[in-house]
């Protein structure tokens, strides 16, 4: 079964777009999500009506952030994808005739409700400003290590 990844890449591409000071096309980012720029222009339509990015056309143009990472959650950004389902996992039917798929539907349906509270309530407590600011330690982090490397190999 195939994951929807689209959550992982939209954060990584907006993530990218943050350390760049110009506009990203749709090209550039469908390049670094292996997917088409129609797809982008989709997906980047949503986090645009919701006032995380903006688009300018022309020469020059591309995607840009339209606010702080601070203000956008992981949630906000799964929201403007349109809440794509959480879990690959359902039930047989949703109105079975017969008891025992009855119990297992409603066991199923308390868990399944559980874990996606769960999981929505992490995905609004980490904001794209703690991702990018995870990113820029291991960045420094790379950076040490190369020059400790470099250090001991003169």
């Amino acid at each position: 079964m195939k994951r929807d990844s689209r959550l992982s890449g939209v954060l990584h591409v907006l993530l990218h777009m943050a350390e760049r000071k110009e506009p990203v096309t749709s090209d550039v980012l469908a390049r670094a999500m292996n997917t088409n720029p129609v797809v982008i222009r989709r997906i980047m339509s949503g986090l645009r009506d919701q006032g995380y990015v903006r688009s300018e056309k022309g020469h020059g143009g591309g995607w840009t952030l339209a606010c702080d990472l601070a203000t956008i959650s992981l949630c906000d950004v799964y929201q403007a994808l349109g809440q794509p389902s959480l879990f690959a996992m359902g039930n047989r039917t949703e109105a079975p005739g017969c008891l025992v798929e009855q119990a297992v539907n409603a066991a199923l349906d308390r868990a399944f409700d559980e874990a996606e509270a769960l999981l929505f309530s992490r995905l609004k407590d980490v904001t794209l400003a703690m991702l990018s600011a995870d990113f820029q330690k291991r960045l420094g982090d790379r950076r040490n290590r190369h020059r400790l490397e470099i250090a001991h190999a003169s």
